[in-house]
């Protein structure tokens, strides 16, 4: 390999457009050509990341992502690792008709590694049906602060030896054996670990103030265990850990962190990869060239979206002709990348299906059955749960129009009369009015929420419900934490609002399985909960 491919062989890049041959002006615009397979040809990275939203617009059917993974696969003389954040929960890429999982806090609170793997497995088999060989996956976080704007439920818990046993689970379960070609590269992320934050990295630069003993006792315990477990890659964070390394520099950018704390106090020797380099976290210190050179210095061996891919590739390559970095540094990464590949099967692997077998049912079901054992009771101290008898009427009301209406109907499907009367994230007087007025004409009343603890409009949405007199069940259907700031006497918690876990909410509300999670985090507030708290009946 020339160096020009070597350094190639360290670069995940974006690309526009649903089809490898057909040109999409984001290319043109970002990279000089006209498609997705130009780019690939042009640049020769090692590997591709695809997106569900409209600036790269990436992802259709199943059928289309296979079809795209055969083309840029085509365009690439070495294999590409093509790659996406299906975590599943909050950051999932591709929907349905693709198998959906509760996300990671749920699977915390389920409590069951077996299940956590099981939804890894399934994952991995239908990301690899489509052509997709990695995962970023999973977040390996211990969401430490119940304020942290960008992790919350991507992490398993609060308990980092729970984390750590999620974290195995399913690195196991996205990987399974080498050489098969059913697994995907599972990839730990944020090292050395973003559940302590406040502050957003795609937007500013975190800092947490941990020492190198308070990091090994909380946020190293599950990279320990994802290494133990054989993972492929770890990700970097865009934090700043001044008590580790008080240079400054992000975790991404830092070789006390990378090479001291990953590489040689953790012994990792697999693909460490950054996150974007796009991100405002690893771009307020140094300029978009120096980066990639910084990062690789530090102890990285793939480069995540560059915001130039040009300048990225060429600030590497003249860093190695100037004598900055050694060609032997260069070829330490792309040895880890390369053999990636070939214990993934990413180097043999035959084109992805025309026709990819996802979302079969047995696969929904066994997807059900593990949202089934998340759903966790905080609270029934009105005894309003199960319900006794099925409702004639209900409403459905609260946070998110999506998940209000999925959940109406699935009372509808039981026979109710259901209203859904979504509010949003901050409902003004006249939607808490009209809630209120619709609760006085149902028989029984469900308000989700969402982020209710930072939101007063929320709060004062199921006070006024609750003044009603009606039943009300009260769901948080995404961070735990909301249980601690209203009185509702009943308090159930989703982690999780997709479909099937509004399924799981139904049946729990109707007495069909019964709430077998349990906080998987300490819940602080007015009324708080500790780690492990959970109602039954």
């Amino acid at each position: 390999m020339s160096l020009e491919e070597k350094v190639g062989q360290l670069f995940v890049t974006y690309v526009h457009g649903q089809a490898a041959d057909e040109a999409h002006p984001g290319n043109q615009r970002d990279f000089g050509v006209g498609t997705a397979a130009e780019v690939v040809a042009k640049y020769r990275p090692g590997g591709v990341v695809y997106f569900n939203n409209s600036s790269y617009d990436n992802i259709d059917t199943p059928a289309q992502i296979a079809a795209l993974s055969n083309g840029l696969q085509r365009a690439s003389r070495i294999p590409l690792a093509i790659s996406t954040d299906q975590e599943m929960g909050i950051v999932t890429r591709i929907g349905p008709p693709v198998t959906q999982f509760p996300g990671n806090m749920a699977l915390g609170a389920g409590r069951r590694a077996q299940d956590a793997e099981k939804a890894a497995e399934i994952t991995a088999r239908e990301l690899r049906a489509m052509g997709i060989n990695q995962d970023f996956a999973p977040d390996a976080d211990v969401n430490s602060n119940p304020a942290n704007p960008v992790i919350g439920v991507r992490s398993y818990s609060g308990d980092p030896a729970l984390a750590a046993t999620m974290t195995a689970a399913q690195v196991r379960g996205y990987q399974q054996h080498p050489l098969t070609r059913t697994g995907v590269s599972a990839t730990a992320k944020h090292f050395p670990g973003h559940g302590d934050t406040a502050e957003d990295s795609h937007t500013s630069l975190p800092t947490v103030d941990r020492t190198a003993e308070q990091w090994r006792a909380v946020d190293a315990e599950p990279f320990r265990a994802a290494i133990a477990a054989g993972v492929d890659s770890i990700m970097t964070a865009h934090i700043r850990m001044p008590l580790i390394d008080p240079s400054g520099e992000p975790a991404t950018l830092s070789r006390p962190v990378v090479t001291g704390l990953l590489r040689e106090e953790l012994g990792y020797d697999g693909v460490v990869i950054t996150d974007s380099l796009a991100m405002a976290g690893v771009r307020q210190l140094h300029p978009d060239a120096e980066i990639p050179v910084l990062a690789l210095k530090a102890g990285v061996d793939q480069l995540l979206m560059p915001v130039d891919l040009r300048v990225a590739v060429d600030s590497v390559v003249a860093a190695v002709r100037g004598g900055e970095l050694t060609e032997r540094r260069i070829d330490q990464s792309v040895l880890r990348v390369l053999r990636m590949k070939f214990l993934r099967g990413m180097l043999t692997s035959p084109p992805a299906s025309a026709d990819p077998k996802v979302g079969t049912p047995d696969r929904l079901a066994v997807a059900q059955a593990i949202a089934d054992r998340t759903v966790t009771a905080v609270r029934n101290d009105a005894g309003v749960l199960p319900l006794s008898a099925k409702p004639a009427s209900a409403l459905v009301t609260g946070w998110g129009e999506t998940t209000t209406r999925a959940l109406a109907e699935r009372f509808a499907a039981r026979g109710a009369a259901a209203t859904a009367l979504p509010t949003g994230s901050a409902p003004t007087e006249a939607q808490i009015a009209s809630a209120a007025q619709a609760a006085a004409d149902a028989q029984v009343v469900v308000v989700l929420t969402n982020a209710l603890s930072r939101q007063p409009a929320q709060q004062a949405l199921v006070a006024r419900l609750l003044a009603t007199g009606k039943p009300v069940v009260a769901v948080a259907v995404q961070n735990p934490y909301d249980v601690a700031h209203t009185d509702a006497p009943t308090w159930l918690a989703t982690f999780s609002y997709g479909a099937v876990s509004m399924e799981s909410l139904a049946r729990v509300v109707y007495g069909e399985v019964k709430p077998a999670g349990k906080l998987p985090v300490d819940v602080p507030g007015p009324r708080p909960y500790p780690f492990g708290h959970a109602v039954g009946w």
